[in-house]
């Protein structure tokens, strides 16, 4: 391996264990094995422009665009031209992405879930960290100053993360930094023989005074400080992303013993779609439970109560000790239905929520371990790394159930409630309050605007469900969510929420668990397709109350069903003419599948209306031109070397062959094959230049051929000296030898001879030299020889050599169009 390559493998070798620091922030670490992959097709573009060799600007500019089209590959591929071409949909991909990844390192606490924001800026640092390593290190040679942005990846790590391990990082780091110098010296020394490190060092001799040479002084003082930052970063009260859910103290959720503190939740809606989207199904908890109404089973785990026009979020509230029995919830009159149940609850060993999943409204909960109890929102969350992993509890909780009376002659809600739930931002778009009265148009309480809202997302509006559909962080989600008509239970619920608060009806978002399937033992199992978000809105007198606006998803709430009565049991409601004969923009689960009992029971037989399939038309003709050009793309680039080595040698001894045949005088009439002299030129000398253009041909074709199966050729040599070199490193045996030396011998003729001559069979002996060399090499070799020649780099500086002239010619150009110009010459004149 040459000095250069293993330089460039180190450069990336460093970044990747100065990026190790990053591994504690985030969940998962399936994003370092892609940032090591993409890190390496970056170094190899950087190792390959050398070799050519670029210009060191050029060299970096390569490494930045491919750098760009693979992150676009990556994370945008959707979005851009055949899947890798960025775009202005990609661009706008990218900020999408990256506006979610700066909230998401502002919400999420240590470890947080590698959400598509978090993961490009992870992986799309370490690249850009890569390149500034490369680009110092091999590009420019200068191994020293590589350490700084070494450094500065340690230290973002280093400000984040709650200082556990930090030194076991910065080891690590340290290790791949004093690598990356000792390659540098190692490759300097492979070049020069020898360090030149000035005057030699003696007791009272000259120099004794003087250090190291300057890269050796530079890379010193970099360690110094980068061991100094290290050790001073993590005391630093930088902003960081804390070390559990709960924003108290360093250490956990409360504040002193237990008895106070406040609690600043997580937002699960990232973690929420990726649930849904899993290609294998798990079982996340087994519930057994004495309710007789397992519809009603929801799992709630945490309530978004912060809405800002863009999102919701949970808001900072105070957390006390998890008490005996918990409190009446807030609202709830003596007179409404509700029945007391018991539910027993078990976690998969390999779920640790922070949160715990409990059915709503709890009355009680029996539980180990270090949980906190947050009064508002009646949730408990883990204190001290508490979580829900292996875990079984007992929750009490009421089944409660209103009638469809009491919620429609509700009373306003309390002052504190309207202050605190009804709040929307001034950016919220038109279009949600205008949507809100058009579908509340005509309902006379709050509890009917609910349910028109409730009905609209889940029957009437034409709604489908899809959870490929992103999130969305902008201030018009909502309303782009209301145009296209498309998304899962987010989508659903956010917007219902927002729109009850713009009619004055206080709303939150709850997150949880939908209900389960139930099992032949007795028990339910909740897998992570089971995750769900559903709006919560509150009503005088009754609370919090459940709606379920998400088509195809959890079950109608029987209070929202049409002549309900105080029984369990909805009555039947009547079909009217209108809603069976109006289409409804949404594709139909099934022929049998009413509106109504889209309501009821959410036709659960039924495939989702996302997975709905039908015949379209055929994948559009340029997205075929597209993957077709891609795939020619992919399939002539690598072959492209190969394919200009098969042509240049084709031509060089098709030549030759025509000057074998008896010396140049018989190529034509006119001495060159299809090249007339001019009347007044010598045939003879003609017939000697193209004498001489054909055996140099030959030869270079020759020494072409061994440089192909690595005999790298030397132009200080002579031809006969050269001849020897090549027969003595490709250990070639007679007659490929003599073969050799006659080919030289005839450059040394044409070059050194008064009267040049071509002697015949000059392409036979190269043909026979090309089979010696290929008989006696290895299989990679031949095949190194074959599809990727070293030779073909002769293309690229031909490029280049052409390139230059043009400047040149265009350069001369200019000049004499500018001296013609007449500002110019009177300049000239005034001169003389």
């Amino acid at each position: 391996m040459s000095g250069r390559a293993r330089l460039t493998l180190c450069s990336a070798a460093a970044t990747l264990m100065a990026a190790t620091a990053l591994l504690p922030l985030v969940d998962r670490s399936s994003w370092f094995l892609q940032a090591a992959l993409l890190l390496l097709v970056q170094a190899g573009v950087g190792a390959a422009a050398r070799r050519v060799p670029l210009a060191r600007p050029l060299t970096v500019a390569a490494q930045a665009l491919v750098t760009v089209l693979l992150l676009t590959l990556v994370f945008a591929r959707e979005q851009a031209l055949a899947g890798i071409v960025p775009g202005p949909e990609a661009v706008t991909r990218f900020a999408d992405l990256f506006q979610a990844g700066g909230d998401d390192v502002s919400r999420y606490a240590i470890p947080a879930p590698l959400s598509d924001g978090i993961r490009l800026m992870l992986i799309g640092g370490v690249l850009v960290i890569g390149l500034l390593v490369d680009t110092l290190a091999v590009t420019f040679r200068n191994a020293a100053p590589a350490g700084l942005p070494l450094l500065a990846l340690y230290s973002v790590a280093a400000g984040l993360s709650n200082g556990g391990s930090d030194w076991l990082w910065f080891l690590v780091a340290a290790a791949g930094y004093l690598m990356l110098l000792l390659a540098e010296g190692r490759e300097r020394l492979s070049q020069w023989g020898r360090v030149f490190g000035g005057a030699p060092r003696g007791p009272g001799g000259p120099g004794a005074a003087e250090g190291p040479v300057a890269p050796v002084r530079t890379g010193r003082r970099i360690g110094l400080a980068a061991l100094g930052v290290a050790l001073v970063v993590p005391l630093l009260p930088l902003p960081a992303i804390q070390g559990g859910l709960l924003d108290g103290t360093a250490a956990g959720a409360g504040v002193g013993n237990g008895g106070g503190g406040t609690i600043s939740a997580v937002n699960p809606l990232v973690s929420l779609r990726d649930s849904l989207n899993v290609d294998q199904d798990r079982t996340v908890l087994t519930v057994r439970t004495n309710s007789n109404d397992l519809s009603d089973m929801y799992l709630r785990i945490v309530s978004l109560d912060d809405f800002d026009g863009t999102t919701w979020r949970p808001s900072r509230k105070r957390i006390q000790e998890v008490p005996r029995d918990f409190p009446t919830p807030t609202g709830l009159r003596s007179d409404v239905k509700r029945t007391q149940i018991t539910t027993q609850i078990t976690a998969a060993d390999w779920y640790a929520q922070d949160w715990l999943p409990m059915p709503y409204p709890p009355s009680g909960v029996r539980i180990d371990g270090n949980w906190r109890f947050e009064p508002e929102g009646m949730t408990l969350v883990g204190d001290h790394g508490q979580n829900t992993r292996g875990l079984t509890y007992q929750v009490n909780s009421l089944e409660v159930r209103p009638t469809a009376q009491q919620l429609a002659a509700a009373p306003v809600a309390r002052s504190s409630i309207l202050g605190n739930y009804t709040e929307v931002p001034a950016a919220l778009p038109q279009l949600v309050w205008q949507e809100a009265r058009r579908i509340t148009r005509g309902a006379e309480s709050d509890y009917a605007k609910a349910v028109a809202l409730q009905d609209y997302f889940a029957v009437t509006g034409g709604f489908q469900y899809d959870t490929q559909v992103d999130v969305g962080t902008g201030p018009d989600a909502i309303a782009r969510f209301l145009r296209d008509k498309q998304g899962f239970c987010v989508h659903y619920s956010f917007a219902m929420a927002a729109m009850a608060r713009t009619l004055g009806i206080p709303a939150r978002v709850a997150v949880g668990f939908a209900p389960g399937t139930p099992q032949g033992n007795g028990t339910v199992e909740v897998s992570l397709r089971d995750a769900h978000a559903w709006p919560e809105l509150y009503f005088e007198g009754v609370g919090w109350t459940r709606f379920e606006p998400t088509p195809t998803r959890g079950s109608t709430p029987s209070y929202t069903l049409p002549d309900t009565s105080d029984t369990s049991l909805p009555a039947q409601p009547e079909i009217s003419a209108s809603a069976s004969a109006a289409p409804s923009a949404a594709p139909s689960a099934s022929a049998t599948c009413s509106a109504v009992e889209r309501k009821e029971n959410g036709c659960a037989s039924t495939p989702p209306l996302g997975q709905a399939t039908g015949g379209g038309g055929g994948t559009p003709w340029y997205q075929v031109a597209w993957w077709s050009l891609l795939a020619v793309l992919v399939v002539s680039v690598p072959l492209l070397p190969m394919v200009w080595r098969l042509r240049r040698r084709s031509v060089r001894l098709a030549s030759a062959r025509h000057t074998g045949a008896g010396g140049p005088e018989r190529a034509g009439p006119q001495g060159a094959v299809g090249d007339p002299l001019a009347p007044d030129e010598d045939p003879s000398v003609r017939a000697g230049e193209a004498a001489v253009a054909y055996v140099l041909a030959v030869w270079q074709e020759l020494t072409d051929t061994a440089w192909d199966f690595g005999i790298v050729p030397d132009d200080a040599l002579t031809p006969r000296r050269a001849a020897e070199r090549i027969v003595r490193l490709g250990e070639l045996e007679e007659p490929a030898a003599r073969s050799v030396h006659r080919v030289a011998g005839a450059v040394e003729q044409v070059l050194f001879s008064p009267r040049p001559h071509a002697e015949p069979g000059l392409a036979d002996e190269v043909r026979a030299v090309r089979s010696a060399l290929r008989a006696r090499a290895a299989f990679p070799v031949r095949l190194r020889a074959l599809v990727a020649p070293r030779s073909a780099v002769r293309a690229m500086w031909d490029l280049m050599d052409r390139w230059t002239a043009l400047k040149a010619s265009w350069a001369a150009r200019w000049t004499e169009l500018a001296q013609r110009l007449p500002w110019a010459q009177r300049g000239q004149q005034q001169g003389g």
